[in-house]
């Protein structure tokens, strides 16, 4: 496969699970009221922007994950505040428009000082306007312009808190939601693809081939049906297969393959050190009906959570250190590595991608959807909710702790690239 294929595919499955996942968030978020004011894929500066409806589309510098901004869900700064001297344009008796600075140069626009206001229920604003004081009714959608930035005001109702906490928790665990269903399909995919082993098989082949290893070097080919070695047949033992490797590190060893309808006779000589040759072995395969598929499907996907789960046990008991753990480089450099050995392969590698990516995040740590639905949790129980400043504070530490830790894989992963 071409490099320019290999990247490729690479930028899009990381784009394709970051993006299914904020749409989780974004598409709930909508069908409660809330009001998206950005849908972000990437972090840190800009690099493209486009507004549609109420929404700013973003992709941003740094492809470490994205976000769905709701307005609401973080502390806003109200930046009109009485004795404030502001610009309005009014239409059909409502205001759509603040202007908060430059407003000598604005037109059509009803300045005043403002004395009273209320963008979050009553929907109104008084100004006093050369002395006398005019009452206005807000639209619910007016625009604040400022500093060149337009920015639409979130009565109660459009705010992340003013919506009921069901609906609050459905818009948050929406976006692990996402990736698990992509992960079923994708996995349900995969069997398709590469099918399921047939029953009492006679036949070994050849799944992957590492490239520079024995049977590359000794023409071995992905697909190959091994038929016998050294004389002695293999039928469906894979396991034999495997021994006599073993048993022959550093000696020469006689495969007899058939590819393409023709037996050919190839010398192997495992690695002396690893007694390994270099290659994933495969049974025959077939086609799987479709209950077989949903059923191999769910199997993958119950089977790989316990082992993501496993993994999370060594980490928190320390069978893991941390320069055994990976980042988005090794992440990068490891689906590179998968997409040359085919999109079956790549579809596989992806589903586990999105299963795992759906249960970190339901992860009780700060800064992700795990501990927003926490807090939810505890404003259901409580009846209250918990101050926003003191959540938005351990949100934030959360999320420095977070981009800590990816620094310090990053530069395991970059020293890791450099020293291989």
């Amino acid at each position: 496969m071409q490099m320019v294929q290999v990247v490729f595919l690479t930028v899009m499955v990381f784009f394709v699970l970051v993006t299914i996942h904020e749409f989780g968030h974004y598409y709930f978020a909508r069908r409660a009221g809330i009001l998206v004011r950005e849908f972000a894929i990437g972090f840190g500066p800009k690099l493209f922007s486009i507004k549609r409806g109420e929404t700013r589309y973003t992709l941003r510098l740094l492809p470490a994950g994205g976000f769905v901004r709701m307005a609401g869900e973080d502390p806003e700064v109200v930046e009109m505040q009485p004795g404030q001297t502001v610009g309005v344009r009014i239409k059909d008796g409502k205001v759509t428009r603040f202007y908060l600075d430059r407003l000598d140069e604005r037109t059509n626009v009803l300045l005043g000082e403002v004395k009273a206001l209320d963008l979050d229920r009553a929907l109104f604003i008084a100004l006093d306007v050369d002395g006398d004081i005019q009452r206005y009714d807000v639209h619910p959608q007016a625009l604040i312009v400022a500093r060149g930035q337009e920015t639409q005001i979130a009565p109660i109702d459009r705010q992340f808190g003013g919506v009921s906490t069901g609906r609050r928790a459905m818009a948050i665990f929406a976006g692990p939601m996402m990736n698990f269903i992509l992960a079923f399909f994708l996995f349900i995919f995969y069997i398709q693809l590469s099918g399921v082993p047939v029953e009492n098989s006679s036949k070994v082949f050849v799944g992957v081939i590492e490239s520079g290893k024995a049977a590359s070097q000794a023409g071995i080919q992905k697909g190959d049906w091994i038929k016998s070695v050294n004389g002695d047949p293999i039928g469906g033992d894979s396991d034999l297969l495997v021994t006599k490797i073993q048993a022959s590190a550093g000696k020469p060893m006689k495969w007899v393959v058939e590819r393409d309808g023709q037996e050919l006779e190839i010398a192997v000589t495992p690695d002396k050190t690893t007694g390994k040759v270099g290659v994933s072995l495969r049974p025959e395969m077939r086609t799987p009906g479709f209950a077989e598929t949903l059923k191999f499907g769910g199997t993958s996907m119950v089977d790989t959570t316990k082992n993501i789960f496993e993994s999370f046990r060594k980490l928190i008991f320390g069978e893991f250190k941390l320069d055994d753990l990976s980042g988005p480089v090794r992440t990068a450099q490891m689906t590179g590595e998968i997409a040359q050995q085919g999109f079956p392969q790549l579809t596989l590698w992806a589903a586990i991608l999105s299963l795992y990516l759906g249960i970190f995040n339901l992860l009780p740590i700060p800064a992700l959807d795990g501990s927003r639905l926490i807090f939810i949790g505890l404003e259901a129980v409580r009846g209250k909710p918990v101050d926003p400043n003191r959540e938005s504070m351990v949100h934030f530490i959360g999320f420095a702790m977070l981009m800590l830790l990816m620094v310090v894989v990053t530069y395991n992963d970059i020293l890791r690239l450099v020293k291989n």
